[in-house]
C-alpha cells in the first residue's frame, strides 16, 4: 500500500456522512445518497494518498464504501465496538456524529485498519440473498413461538404468514442454489463442500457469501477469521479459562449448525467429538473444538482442491 498521508473518519448515518480529515481537523457532511457519495468522491481524490474508514453499520454503510473504492482510495470498514473502545481508551465519553467522526479518523491514525476489497457485485448479491434468508428464518421462529400464545381464532392467519414465509425461504433456497451453479469458481468450491457430510446448502452458501478467505489461510488464521479459536485469559501466575471471541458471528452460527450434523454422520468429526468427551471436556468445549476441526478440515479441502476422504 502507498505511504498514506490523510486519514479521513467517515460517521455513516441512513441520511448523513459526517466527515473528519486528519491531519488538519477537516470537517464536513454530506447526504447519503448517490449524489453526496459522488461530492464526496470527488473532494477526496484531490487528497493525498488517503486510508478512508467507516463503520460497519447494518449495510447504510455500503452506498458509500463501493463508490469511494471504486475511484479508487483505500478504504476500510471496521467493527464499531473497536472505534468504542479506542473512543473509551482515549477518554472520550461524549458522543455525537461529528465527534464520532473526529474518533474514527482519529482510530484510523493510530491504528492503520488495513483496507481489504469489497464485494464485487456478483458476491454481493449472494451475501443480501444469504442475509434475507437468515432474516426469513428468524421472522419464522418468532411467529411459531408467539403461535402457541394466540386465541384459536387468530391462529389460521398466523398459518397463513407461516405458510407464506415457507414458500419464501424455498424460493431464496433456489435463488442461492443457482446463484452458486451458475458461477464456475464457486460451482467447483461448492461441490467439494458438498462431499464433506454434515455441511449443508446453507453452510455452504453461507461460506462462498461470507468467508471468502477460506482456503487461503493457514488452519490458525481462519479460526481466528471466524472466532473460533480459543484466546489466553492469563496475568501472571493466574491462568484463566480460554475462550472464543469475537469473528464473524454469522458464520460461526452455520458452522456450529454443521457440526451437531457432522457430530452424528461425518466419522472424523464423530470419533474427535468421543475423544474429547472420554476426556471429560464439557459439552460446549467440546462442540467449539469440532466447529474447530471442521473448520480447518474445510479450509484445507478448499486449498487443496481436494474432496472430502475419510482417511
Amino acid at each position: 500500500m502507498t505511504r498514506i498521508e490523510r486519514f479521513v473518519g467517515v460517521d455513516v448515518s441512513k441520511a448523513r456522512l459526517d466527515v473528519h480529515v486528519q491531519p488538519g481537523g477537516e470537517e464536513f457532511a454530506v447526504d447519503n445518497d448517490e449524489a453526496g457519495v459522488a461530492g464526496l468522491v470527488e473532494r477526496l481524490a484531490t487528497e493525498e494518498a488517503c486510508l478512508v474508514v467507516l463503520e460497519a453499520t447494518g449495510g447504510l454503510q455500503e452506498r458509500a464504501a463501493a463508490g469511494l473504492a471504486a475511484s479508487g482510495l483505500y478504504v476500510a470498514v471496521v467493527n464499531p465496538r473497536q472505534v468504542r473502545d479506542f473512543a473509551r481508551a482515549m477518554g472520550r465519553l461524549a458522543k455525537t456524529d461529528r465527534l464520532d467522526a473526529a474518533v474514527i479518523a482519529a482510530f484510523a491514525q493510530a491504528v492503520k485498519p488495513e483496507p481489504r476489497p469489497l464485494p464485487d457485485a456478483e458476491r454481493q448479491s449472494l451475501i443480501d440473498l444469504v442475509a434475507r434468508r437468515r432474516q426469513l428464518v428468524e421472522m419464522r421462529a418468532a411467529e411459531k413461538i408467539r403461535r402457541g400464545q394466540l386465541a384459536a381464532a387468530l391462529r389460521p392467519r398466523l398459518d397463513e404468514h407461516l405458510a407464506f414465509l415457507d414458500a419464501a425461504i424455498q424460493e431464496l433456497d433456489r435463488d442461492t442454489s443457482q446463484a452458486l451453479r451458475n458461477s464456475s469458481a464457486w460451482r467447483a468450491n461448492d461441490d467439494l463442500l458438498a462431499s464433506v457430510p454434515g455441511v449443508g446448502p446453507v453452510a455452504r452458501a453461507t461460506l462462498a457469501a461470507k468467508l471468502p478467505e477460506l482456503g487461503q489461510l493457514n488452519r490458525r488464521q481462519i479460526a481466528a477469521l471466524v472466532g473460533v479459536a480459543p484466546l489466553n485469559r492469563d496475568s501472571g501466575q493466574m491462568r484463566g479459562k480460554r475462550a472464543i471471541c469475537g469473528g464473524r458471528a454469522d458464520v460461526r452460527n452455520v458452522l456450529y449448525m454443521a457440526t451437531v450434523a457432522a457430530i452424528r454422520c461425518n466419522p472424523a468429526i464423530q470419533t474427535f467429538h468421543q475423544k474429547l468427551k472420554a476426556a471429560g471436556k464439557p459439552p460446549k468445549v467440546a462442540i467449539t473444538a469440532c466447529m474447530r476441526k471442521l473448520l480447518t478440515i474445510l479450509n484445507a479441502i478448499i486449498k487443496a482442491q481436494t474432496p472430502w476422504s475419510p482417511a
